[in-house]
């Protein structure tokens, strides 16, 4: 079957632990996510299974919410409590207005440099290896969105605040950043995703839970995108590939880029849109009619 799982991930493992444990408890042919957790966070992971994993990279860009811990007063090399510690200083003089003044600064559009300990690539390696070897690389800030930032309890040094965010966010590099601008340093302690997209963590299912009628089908995932309904003989191009337009598919309606869903006997076989004028599948389920 294809389709998707949204899972809580655990303390303690890797997004490709919980990848592989799950592809064994539901004896999947594959199994993907679409966007990783560092094995200290934990919360919302969305699984895309079997055929679905070509369509992971349409939910990497879903806006992320996140409820946050740093600690003031300690910086580390990695930006957080796996780190090691690189600097300690008096955070006395820090206020909880000063606090929520630095965190909601960063609302908006905002350069982020990604932290040295990170699985982003210079030159076709990864980041952290050259951290591992003591080679401090530079790395090129990026744009990244924070769309909200909310101060929940300020218990110095300790502060918990929630953060709704684009891809890409670190939340270790944002709390180092706070750190610098309140001269008392800080780093991430605990991070959980509350939400990823429209999931949340009451959509999630324990690792320990998941099972083949938990998937949430293609069918529902995208019950909201236009469709086009195909007999026998339409289905049989739509499975071949051929351009819906030479098949007289009807689909001129969404020239403007919309995904479109095309549907045989109430399943969807295939996934498709327009890029400029030249329409092109997305994915084909060729397992749909099994």
């Amino acid at each position: 079957m294809n389709g998707f799982l949204v899972v809580n991930k655990p303390k303690g493992v890797t997004s490709h632990d919980v990848v592989k444990k799950v592809k064994r408890a539901i004896n999947a042919k594959k199994v993907g996510h679409t966007g990783t957790l560092d094995p200290f966070a934990t919360g919302v992971l969305l699984l895309c299974i079997n055929e679905a994993t070509s369509l992971a990279r349409f939910f990497e860009s879903d806006v992320k919410e996140y409820v946050a811990v740093m600690k003031l007063g300690e910086e580390t090399d990695t930006y957080d409590l796996e780190g090691r510690i690189t600097a300690k200083n008096d955070v006395s003089p820090v206020r909880e207005d000063d606090i929520v003044s630095v965190l909601k600064g960063f609302e908006g559009s905002v350069l982020q440099v990604p932290p040295i300990f990170s699985a982003l690539k210079k030159n076709g390696i990864p980041l952290y290896k050259f951290a591992r070897q003591g080679i401090d690389i530079e790395r090129e800030p990026r744009t990244v969105n924070i769309y909200e930032v909310e101060v929940m309890e300020a218990s110095i040094p300790y502060v918990k605040f929630r953060v709704v965010c684009s891809k890409g966010t670190y939340i270790r590099s944002m709390c180092h950043d706070a750190g610098k601008k309140l001269g008392c340093g800080a780093h991430l302690v605990s991070l959980e995703r509350i939400r990823n997209g429209r999931f949340s963590l009451g959509d999630s299912l324990d690792i320990e839970s998941v099972s083949m009628d938990k998937i949430i089908s293609l069918e529902e995932m995208f019950k909201e995108l236009p469709a086009v309904f195909v007999d026998e003989a339409d289905m049989r191009y739509v499975m071949n590939g051929m351009n819906p337009e030479r098949a007289k598919i009807s689909c001129s309606l969404y020239k403007d880029g919309t995904m479109i869903k095309y549907i045989f006997l109430d399943r969807i076989i295939a996934l498709g849109h327009f890029d400029g004028d030249r329409f092109k599948w997305v994915r084909i389920f060729k397992s749909s009619l099994n």
